[in-house]
């Protein structure tokens, strides 16, 4: 049996290996970056376009934890519906409108919701709201009929913090709407994220409340 496994786990540590980035999320690149799978049982990615246009790429220590983040959740939260944004070039670099995501450690997820019957549903995303990335919530929390799920957000961000720091690849900062954080920070997980988990507080040049920003740390060379 053990010897059975061993082909795949030589694989697993490989691909986790082959990634090499180079600088920082504003000034970097990437070797052999790998794309996050278009959807699985409980996640799904921002847009069919984004993906054929090759912008959902990151270091594969980054979409381990991502992937298993996901495959946590399906247990945890299972009745949880889940959506990424974008992440990436294969080989990083500049990637407009963004002003980081340019070494593989970058990654955006798109705030999870419930409709107006309570249950959980995808952000809804398409060309008019540039697939998600558009969408206003207001001081409550709401768009439309939607809300935010906070407590599939901590969720979320607990299943990854946990899956980053045993992929090789920790959550080095969030950033999300600051006026949305004694929310988060109120769910079942709150403690937690806030004492673990660093969130950025001041404003950025992109307001995040339809999405939180994710910066994961591996070891990286230099530009």
């Amino acid at each position: 049996m053990f010897l059975a496994m061993l082909p795949a786990m030589m694989c697993a540590t490989a691909s986790a290996a082959d990634s090499i980035c180079y600088g920082t999320p504003v000034n970097g690149r990437i070797d052999q970056a790998v794309p996050l799978p278009k959807s699985g049982k409980n996640f799904r990615a921002y847009s069919t376009v984004g993906v054929a246009l090759g912008r959902t790429y990151t270091h594969a220590r980054v979409a381990d934890a991502v992937v298993g983040a996901y495959a946590t959740l399906a247990s945890s939260a299972p009745a949880k519906t889940f959506v990424y944004g974008e992440t990436g070039f294969a080989e990083g670099g500049p990637f407009k409108p963004h002003k980081t995501h340019q070494n593989g450690l970058s990654v955006d997820f798109m705030v999870p919701v419930v409709d107006a019957k309570g249950r959980s549903v995808p952000l809804p995303g398409n060309a008019t709201n540039r697939y998600g990335y558009d969408i206003e919530f207001d001081a409550n929390a709401r768009y439309r009929d939607l809300k935010i799920d906070f407590e599939a957000l901590g969720e979320h961000l607990y299943a990854l913090d946990q899956a980053g720091r045993g992929s090789g690849a920790r959550i080095g900062r969030v950033i999300f709407e600051p006026m949305y954080l004694p929310k988060l920070f109120a769910t079942r997980r709150g403690p937690y994220l806030r004492r673990r988990i660093e969130f950025t507080r001041g404003k950025v040049w992109w307001r995040h409340d339809e999405h939180y920003h994710v910066d994961f740390v591996a070891e990286c060379r230099s530009r």
